[in-house]
């Protein structure tokens, strides 16, 4: 991971953190992943307890206390990058990003946390934030974005952990690890179950029948699992559009709302429009041609606003 050069060497009131509604809003997949969570460490405490005599609600506090270490930037860079299977920009993207990122710094005046920046190799224009200093961005966009277009997406992001709506994120997919390792130890088991009952078993005995019901056991509760963290994820998607909304307000105040309008409608040219009604509804994003359309707006109430007379 590269942090951006120059970051940290000053402060300022405005580029100081803060806890705005949306990052309240962000705690809402949290809850939803609560159920499916406290059923994933079952079988961790039960391993634990084997050996040393402990509680479960220990296990599952110390769990959730240890999710702190994934905003200590070290961790970031080493660990939480590559849950997010993100790796660190090449020398030319580099270049780029810090390019970009040096508007960004005079818009907004100098940040007082040092930002790290990653790439994903995604298919897409597309950047996200994530723990507490991370700068996802696609190689897509890095390569396609040009030097204003991209610095309106950083200011996106910066304004994502300005705002503190990743916290909450960061907690979420601490909290999904157990989840999704269970199911696939889940789905393993049942692989296992399946050919076992095919190969030791005789047709309609006794054995026969329990393997099948384990397997139908494994299943459905791999399934449940799974199940668990995409009502969070999609709950996520709905309570975080706000949170979008909040940081372009952010970046539009930071002059860089046109930048990031720009960058919007080139995404909404290159990007697939939901169809249905539910999947609008669900969309991790709202639309980018309605985001482009509110900071244009934005920008507009700003120009008037620069331009009239002061009030005597």
């Amino acid at each position: 991971m590269v942090a951006p050069s120059g970051l940290g060497s000053q402060s300022t009131s405005r580029s100081r953190r803060g806890v705005d509604p949306a990052a309240w809003w962000a705690f809402a997949p949290v809850l939803a992943l609560v159920p499916v969570w406290l059923i994933s460490l079952v079988p961790l405490w039960w391993l634990i307890d084997r050996f040393v005599p402990v509680a479960y609600p220990s296990v599952a506090s110390a769990h959730l206390a240890l999710s702190v270490v994934l905003f200590w930037r070290p961790v970031q860079r080493h660990v939480l990058s590559r849950l997010l299977q993100v790796r660190a920009p090449t020398p030319e993207e580099t270049t780029r990003l810090e390019a970009a990122w040096t508007p960004v710094e005079r818009a907004h005046g100098h940040v007082q946390d040092r930002f790290v920046f990653a790439i994903s190799d995604e298919d897409g224009l597309n950047a996200f934030a994530c723990g507490g200093h991370l700068l996802v961005i696609s190689s897509r966009a890095v390569s396609e974005l040009d030097t204003e277009e991209l610095a309106g997406v950083l200011a996106h992001e910066l304004a994502h952990h300005l705002g503190s709506h990743t916290v909450a994120l960061t907690i979420a997919q601490w909290m999904s690890v157990p989840v999704l390792a269970l199911a696939h130890l889940g789905w393993w088991l049942r692989t296992v179950a399946e050919a076992a009952t095919a190969t030791f078993t005789r047709r309609g005995s006794i054995v026969e029948t329990l393997g099948h019901v384990a397997v139908a056991v494994l299943r459905t509760g791999s399934w449940i699992l799974v199940a668990g963290v995409r009502v969070a994820q999609t709950v996520g998607h709905v309570a975080g559009r706000g949170a979008e909304f909040a940081a372009d307000r952010r970046v539009a105040e930071m002059g860089l709302g046109r930048s990031l309008s720009q960058a919007l409608r080139r995404v909404g040219d290159h990007g697939a429009r939901p169809r249905s009604r539910w999947e609008r509804l669900t969309a991790s994003h709202p639309p980018a041609r309605t985001r482009a359309a509110r900071l244009d707006a934005l920008h507009r109430r700003r120009v008037v606003a620069g331009s009239s007379p002061p009030r005597r």
